[in-house]
């Protein structure tokens, strides 16, 4: 049996909803009650952002928002669309005609801010309705002066119920696949190569087909043909965007959070998606001195330690060195005591400038000595225990209080020690 299948219509194309309805997944958007649903019975379409990872709907809910408000559709893509093109489509508009038309421009991170200018003026005066459509954060990627103007709205990958769905709904009502008897053991599979990414399920599963014994009935779809087709999983991440920024935040909160599994998980998809091993190490350096500080400060050297030897081996030996310091720091007492005390510091210091108390200065000229400076300096090293208790803030700023010992094993025998060295003091003059 000879597989009559469209060459030049992938399937991902002919299963392309026809209806808001007919979108699987974005309930938070387009359900009963919904923000996008919302604005379609209010035939009201403003200027909007829609944000979320490749496959996912981005194209077709900006053509069926349109549809259902019955406004004209020009779709651009930012890939290979010039300033003189944009303003061609943005003239173009009808003065005849009462309704603005819908300019979708896919991966509108790739416009450059002339780019996005050019856009200002019409979304401004209503002349054209913009739905952006981004893989990456807009808060990074789109002007504050563009993203002023649109609302944004995040579309979320599809689980895998909804890429389950979404291929049997294939299977049932595509004009080629219907004709077959497809008998799918591999839903699962397919999501997990999908990462929730609609279009790659749905490339996966027609592939599969494609491949399939042709003699073969019914068409027997299991992990190991999706395996054969697929080949590799190639890992979903995006050194550039924000996943790289998510991926990392994940790996320093599971670290923060004392979960060595989670540090291991999150560090390792850096790793295999090929994040520098020494942009990770350079984290980890940060991570040990602000959220372990002086609980275990020996983290801080072997996190500098790592960095170095990371910069020095490579990888993919520096995975090792990666994978002791990220359990090290995990399974480390924690503390955050001075990384809010600088901060506090600072914080008045932007404020403050009180002058250095004359006994703080150093005397180095005659002049200098006869101003006062350095006068009633008490050199600590000439008393027991090596401390003189004096005053080193200003006069406005004493009693003041940075530093607050945290409640771990080292810093609380850094206050006994401390508590002591005041009860042993001499008094002062």
């Amino acid at each position: 049996m000879a597989l009559n299948f469209h060459a030049d219509t992938p399937l991902a194309q002919r299963m392309r909803p026809a209806s808001l309805d007919a979108i699987i997944g974005q309930a938070h958007l387009l359900a009963k009650g919904a923000p996008l649903r919302r604005l379609v019975e209010q035939n009201h379409l403003p200027s909007i952002i829609l944000h979320g990872e490749a496959g996912i709907g981005k194209t077709t809910i900006a053509m069926l928002l349109a549809d259902a408000v019955g406004r004209p559709f020009h779709a651009l893509s930012a890939l290979n669309t010039g300033v003189k093109q944009l303003r061609e489509v943005l003239d173009s508009k009808d003065s005849l005609s009462f309704e603005s038309p819908v300019v979708f421009i896919d991966e509108i991170h790739r416009f450059n801010k002339a780019q996005q200018d050019a856009l200002l003026g019409a979304v401004e005066s209503g002349d054209i309705t913009l739905i952006g459509a981004t893989t990456e954060n807009p808060s990074f990627s789109v002007n504050n002066a563009l993203l002023s103007r649109c609302q944004v709205y995040r579309l979320e990958p599809l689980d895998t119920e909804q890429i389950a769905t979404v291929l049997t709904r294939a299977i049932k009502e595509d004009t080629v696949l219907k004709t077959l008897a497809i008998y799918l053991q591999a839903q699962d599979f397919i999501s997990q190569l999908a990462h929730g990414d609609a279009r790659k399920a749905l490339n996966l599963l027609e592939l599969a087909v494609q491949t399939a014994d042709p003699q073969q009935s019914p068409i027997i779809v299991n992990d190991q043909l999706v395996g054969r087709v697929a080949q590799t999983a190639l890992v979903r991440y995006d050194k550039d965007g924000e996943q790289h920024y998510d991926i990392v935040s994940a790996m320093i909160k599971s670290v923060r959070g004392s979960d060595p599994d989670a540090a291991l998980y999150w560090m390792a998809r850096m790793l295999v998606g090929g994040e520098p091993a020494d942009f990770i190490a350079r984290r980890l350096v940060i991570l040990a001195s602000e959220d372990i500080g002086n609980a275990n400060p020996n983290a801080l050297l072997l996190a500098d330690a790592a960095l170095r030897s990371v910069q020095s081996i490579g990888m993919p030996e520096a995975r090792i060195i990666l994978g002791q310091v990220v359990v090290y720091l995990a399974t480390s007492a924690k503390s955050n005591s001075t990384y809010n005390a600088i901060n506090a510091a600072m914080s008045l210091a932007e404020k403050d400038a009180s002058p250095v108390p004359l006994h703080l200065r150093n005397g180095v000229s005659k002049l200098m000595r006869e101003q006062g400076y350095g006068k009633g300096y008490t050199y600590p090293h000439n008393y027991s225990n090596h401390y003189y208790p004096q005053t080193y803030l200003p006069d406005n700023l004493v009693g003041t209080r940075f530093y607050e010992y945290a409640d771990n094993q080292r810093e609380q025998h850094s206050k006994q020690f401390m508590d002591w060295l005041k009860s042993q003091a001499p008094t002062s003059k």
